[in-house]
């Protein structure tokens, strides 16, 4: 039998809001798998789907640069927030997001072996550590070229962001378009654009904890299945950023606001893709003694 412990409790129910007790228990029936202890929470009625969960607590940046048809979405950490929110971290983020769309690499590896004029990336990134007296890390980073336009927003500092491909004439109505639906999509979170999106693997595990759940509450068989058809209309309505109801008028979806301002404007308007980061999302932070903290910090000042 696998060893629970209280750690992992923990992190159990920060991914889904459920119980102590709840949590421990799912733990010690599942062996310790936590994507299965989940499940049978939520099997339960005890928690409900978590979209992209893990303890958010690492430092650094969520940062977004837009040059012409090409731009840019990049999270890269730090330490601490102090260092975060410097000026020289923004140097640091802007510089390696000017590499990334001037080499447009495929992966953070390949990035990072990009030459700048006499020394790679990686070389560069080092560099820095040194600088700051902090270890910095290029975590990941999409790039988009459009035949569109592109629109990004950064929230509180970089805590987030999100980069949208809109396929449209660039113009005051379709930016204040673009500008909502970014603010949407940062406030959603969305996992899918279109529910065509959702895999039928996906979509099935989903139906069974859904008809799970709704058996274990002693509806019949019959009965339940209309129920679970209602589940999934409403799985859709909560994680496919076109079913969504428009958090600025919950009375369209984002999919009708869309068509209503390309009727408006006489133009055809389209969401091509869209992406987002969470700052650390999934990464866990090294915790410290605040004084060791702030000595820490004192000391990088020094330098």
């Amino acid at each position: 039998m696998a060893t629970i412990s209280a750690k992992d409790v923990m992190k159990l129910r920060e991914q889904t809001g459920a119980g102590m007790m709840d949590c421990k228990n799912a733990l010690t029936e599942a062996e310790g798998d936590f994507e299965r202890a989940a499940d049978l929470l939520r099997e339960r009625g005890i928690a409900k789907a978590t979209k992209r969960a893990g303890k958010i607590a690492a430092e650094g940046v969520v940062y977004a640069l837009v040059e012409g048809k090409k731009g840019v979405l990049l999270e890269i950490n730090c330490e601490s927030d102090f260092v975060a929110n410097g000026e020289k971290f923004g140097e640091i983020a802007n510089t390696v997001a000017k590499q990334i769309l001037a080499h447009e690499p495929a992966t953070v590896e390949e990035l990072l072996a990009c030459d700048m004029g006499g020394k790679t990336v990686e070389t560069y990134v080092q560099e820095q550590t040194g600088v700051i007296g902090e270890k910095v890390s290029v975590r990941r980073f999409t790039l988009y070229t459009t035949e569109g336009f592109l629109e990004t927003y950064i929230h509180l500092g970089g805590t987030m962001g999100v980069m949208l491909d809109m396929n449209a004439a660039e113009t005051d109505a379709t930016k204040e378009l673009a500008h909502n639906l970014a603010l949407h999509t940062a406030f959603t979170k969305p996992a899918y654009l279109t529910r065509e999106d959702v895999s039928a693997e996906t979509l099935e595990k989903e139906k069974a904890i859904m008809m799970q759940e709704v058996l274990n509450e002693g509806k019949p068989a019959a009965i339940a299945e209309k129920i679970v058809l209602g589940k999934i209309n409403k799985y859709y309505e909560e994680n496919c950023l076109m079913e969504q109801k428009f958090v600025k008028d919950d009375k369209i979806t984002v999919k009708q606001l869309i068509a209503q301002v390309a009727k408006e404007t006489g133009a055809p308007i389209a969401l091509n893709r869209y992406v987002f980061y969470v700052r650390g999302e999934g990464l866990e932070k090294k915790t410290e003694d605040l004084s060791e903290e702030v000595a820490k910090q004192v000391e990088a000042m020094k330098k």
